[in-house]
């Protein structure tokens, strides 16, 4: 299992940033390397995008499981390698500092499966928590710019 955390604290109320992370639609298209998503229910979407791993550049199609919404503070959800023997969890959490100001926390955990895993895990290694650091980073400028 490869963890990436990564927490930034935003100058907005935990509203805001609870409207934001709780629609899908809104932060699928930030993830680093962003191809395209597909939405199949409120709780599901398909998403596609390029990662480089090493010297390897892949094409990877993860499905994405809402499995819990905790307002305003939490969404959980679970990924799925679908050209990929990848599986994983991850959240979003947003922590009210004080009334204006909100610590938001991106948590991606991710593991490859099969015959590749260990080569592909040690790459993950440094991968998973520098692409969580970009995407809660792009998130929190994504909000910042929209609350100005």
């Amino acid at each position: 299992m490869i963890e990436g955390l990564h927490s930034i604290v935003l100058p907005l109320p935990i509203e805001d940033v609870w409207e934001f992370v709780s629609e899908i639609e809104q932060w699928a298209p930030l993830v680093p390397g962003y191809i395209k998503h597909e939405l199949l229910s409120e709780r599901t979407l398909i998403w596609e995008f390029k990662s480089e791993l090493g010297l390897m550049k892949k094409k990877i199609k993860l499905a994405v499981e809402i499995k819990e919404w905790q307002v305003p503070n939490k969404i959980t959800f679970i990924l799925r390698g679908l050209n990929e023997k990848f599986d994983g969890t991850g959240y979003f959490l947003a922590e009210r500092v004080e009334m204006r100001q909100t610590k938001m926390t991106g948590c991606l955990i991710l593991t490859a499966k099969g015959a590749k895993a260990p080569i592909i895990n040690a790459l993950l290694k440094t991968y998973v928590p520098q692409m969580t650091k970009e995407f809660a980073e792009t998130i929190a400028q994504r909000l910042q710019m929209q609350n100005k």
